[in-house]
């Protein structure tokens, strides 16, 4: 009985430490892509920032103050829409996310389940079988 518990236990053990390194798994690359989608995002304002103080250092009359003035406008729009865009794939991932850890709950919910179920089932039919003999 001590072994059929042990092995039992030890089955159990092993099914979570699965589980909780898929989980892991998942989340580490949630992470990585939001990360990656971050680090383009600050690229992008790099680069636009960097093109935003070349124009204004070779700025020498107010008509080119005028163009500067466009120029940090249109700028100021494009990193809105830039956030918002990187924003909405965040939680695009990050919801791809909580489905995947949300399926390996239910899975794991599942194996438990059926890992209680079985060896009561065992023990009824070994209780049928006794009765009926």
């Amino acid at each position: 009985m001590t072994q059929q518990l042990n092995s039992q236990v030890f089955a159990y053990a092993k099914q979570l430490a699965d589980s909780a390194f898929k989980a892991q798994s998942v989340a580490f690359k949630g992470l990585e892509q939001v990360a990656e989608l971050q680090i383009r995002a600050l690229e992008k304002q790099s680069e636009a920032a960097a093109d935003f103080f070349s124009g204004a250092l070779e700025t020498r009359d107010i008509d080119g103050f005028r163009v500067l003035w466009e120029k940090a406008a249109a700028a100021g729009r494009e990193n809105a829409e830039r956030a918002v865009s990187v924003t909405q794939e965040i939680i695009a991932v990050t919801q791809k996310t909580a489905e995947s850890l949300s399926a390996l709950v239910q899975e794991q919910q599942l194996a438990a389940n059926d890992a209680v179920a079985a060896p009561v089932a065992a023990v009824k039919k070994a209780a049928a079988a006794a009765s009926s003999k």
